[in-house]
């Protein structure tokens, strides 16, 4: 692999936690490169030609045939304008670079230095500026803004699904979350449409970010989009895939030099770097992270309030389920919800459900979905038709998000169970839990730019789609 990619790329031991990797097919000046195939006895197939080796073939992202002949694509497939050395020439190249910090990198970020969140995010406020980074902003803020999108589409499919006229009523139900990449990638290339109409429509808390600050915030800012790097810190390799996604790119049209105008093409985000690759940067700057000084945090986009707390949802994969349950609780049924929700496990840790009774009926019935294993019984319970849950949170790895392929890795001796207990400790240990619809923040984006929770603005900016992914005729005839 490149030298331009991180070490973390190109030694780490980056597993499918949906499936290990097959075949990845790519078209190379009209002929197609076969790899190897990851099959059972391990057999190697040829390629069917001898590839010139004057230059080395790079492949980006946006090469990728979605041929389903990886699942979590990201973790095998590296784009170089997605590296530490895209990332530091960028800085460099003058351009305006704003970081966006998951609270699962946070949290990760926390637990190998020893630190509380907030000190951790105080403390890369100062290692990124002193790079030349412009600002650094908290996803928690984007998260609150798409529970609350989610929140709104679910009441909605839940009034459609329980309507009289019965039109559509029956793909409104069940409402699956879609803020996991692995999953969407799973779904668009393997499931196709039958489950696609399942899916929410609403952004990642990544993609809700990108697309307030190349759309909105970088007007306040004074600068234009096309002079804006947005740098996105996730706990995912599968973001990077998610970042390289033709729906989140829009065109600006510039004027030119000489008087014309000229369309150019932007993306929402233009990079994503994992946990682990800000360790390395890190270690790269020979930084000693745990005595560098905290430096006061970007208000304009992070969840802090005026003494400085740091606030968001429970939640260590997002708080989908638990938000949008007690939204629809309130909403639907009148029942405002004090304290902690009962989860039940039911087949195993990662799989625990929630359920409403409103006289003696339940009337709503959540489960938080992660893993494949888990994830294939839920689609195959859903294609004939007997699920019946009306919302999960689904997430591709086992134990949620903190347990991305993009994480930290344990240190020598710790086991993976005990690393991600940490975590889960680390993730809310000096975090104030705060209600989404009350994050002021969200607020003055609704009010200055959005207009209203599912509005046509709302649709427009943090909405998307998905799309069953044919695949190519090369790697049917492989795969068969």
């Amino acid at each position: 692999m490149s030298e331009k990619f991180s070490p973390t790329l190109r030694i780490g031991d980056l597993n499918d936690f949906i499936a290990p990797s097959q075949a990845c097919i790519v078209s190379q000046k009209g002929l197609i490169l076969t790899k190897r195939e990851k099959t059972e006895n391990q057999e190697k197939i040829g390629p069917p030609f001898k590839p010139s080796q004057t230059e080395p073939v790079k492949i980006s992202l946006k090469d990728c045939l979605a041929c389903s002949g990886c699942i979590t694509s990201a973790e095998t497939v590296m784009l170089e304008k997605q590296s530490l050395d895209e990332f530091l020439s960028s800085i460099r190249s003058g351009k305006a670079v704003i970081v966006s910090v998951s609270p699962q990198s946070r949290a990760s970020l926390a637990a190998h230095f020893g630190l509380s969140p907030s000190q951790v995010f105080r403390k890369l406020t100062t290692f990124f500026k002193s790079l030349g980074v412009k600002s650094i902003f908290d996803t928690s803020c984007s998260r609150d803004l798409s529970l609350i999108e989610a929140c709104n589409e679910f009441v909605a499919r839940y009034k459609q699904h329980h309507s009289t006229d019965g039109e559509g009523c029956n793909m409104s139900l069940p409402m699956l979350s879609s803020a996991c990449p692995g999953w969407i990638c799973y779904a668009e290339k393997t499931l196709g449409s039958y489950i696609l109409p399942y899916i929410s429509n609403v952004k990642s808390p990544q993609q809700a970010i990108g697309a307030a600050i190349k759309h909105h915030i970088c007007q306040k800012m004074g600068f234009t989009p096309d002079n804006v790097y947005h740098v996105a810190v996730m706990p995912c390799y599968d973001k990077k895939l998610e970042a390289a996604r033709d729906d989140f790119v829009f065109s600006v049209e510039l004027q030119g030099e000489t008087g014309d105008d000229k369309v150019i093409r932007i993306t929402e985000v233009d990079s994503v770097l994992t946990s682990g690759e800000v360790l390395e940067l890190i270690e790269l700057k020979s930084t000693n992270f745990k005595v560098l000084e905290e430096s006061p945090l970007d208000r304009l986009l992070t969840n802090v309030d005026e003494e400085g707390h740091l606030y968001g949802v429970l939640g260590s994969s997002g708080g989908y389920a638990e938000t949008i349950f007690r939204h629809a609780a309130k909403t639907l049924f009148g029942k405002e919800i004090k304290g902690p929700l009962d989860f039940k496990t039911l087949r195993n840790s990662d799989f625990r459900e929630v359920t409403l009774e409103v006289e003696g009926q339940t009337v709503l019935r959540f489960a938080l979905c992660y893993g494949f294993r888990n994830l294939q019984n839920i689609v195959r319970q859903i294609k004939f038709g007997k699920c019946n849950y009306q919302f999960l949170e689904v997430m591709a790895c086992p134990s949620g998000c903190l347990n991305g392929g993009g994480q930290i890795k344990s240190k020598p001796g710790q086991s993976v169970k005990v690393l991600i207990q940490s975590l889960e400790t680390k993730y809310m240990e000096d975090i104030l839990v705060a209600d989404p619809f009350e994050n002021p923040l969200v607020k003055g984006l609704y009010d200055e730019w959005l207009d209203q929770p599912g509005s046509e603005k709302a649709k427009r900016y943090m909405h998307t789609t998905y799309h069953p992914i044919v695949k190519s005729i090369a790697s049917q005839l492989h795969n068969w």
